[in-house]
């Protein structure tokens, strides 16, 4: 950062390019906000597609950001998913870094 320039651009490098793309925030936040999830429910949280859902959730298990587990409710299985303690430190420091360019946006 500089005085004739307070943002300095290259301070998005630094953003979790997993958490970046905008299917898997939106899944990131769902999750954050509830226990656990069935993929129904994700999905229609998300409003994302059946299949966009399931390669994105398998991305965010593969960086151990979610825990995905197979349950039989009632006797019908269900695909159960849930945010794991890197999963919500990954999210915090994504906010971290970016809220404060945001903030920096308003500003101008």
């Amino acid at each position: 950062m500089t005085e004739d320039y307070p943002l300095d651009p290259r301070e998005i490098s630094g953003l979790d390019r997993v958490i970046h793309s905008p299917a898997r925030l939106k899944i990131m936040l769902v999750l954050m906000s509830v226990e656990e999830a069935d993929f129904t429910f994700i999905t229609h949280a998300t409003e994302l597609t059946r299949g966009n859902l399931s390669a994105n959730l398998t991305k965010l298990e593969e960086a151990g950001y979610i825990k995905i587990e197979k349950k039989f409710i009632e006797r019908v299985p269900k695909t159960i998913a849930s945010i794991t303690p890197a999963g919500k430190k990954a999210l915090e420091d994504y906010s971290s870094l970016l809220g404060p360019i945001l903030d920096e946006l308003r500003k101008s």
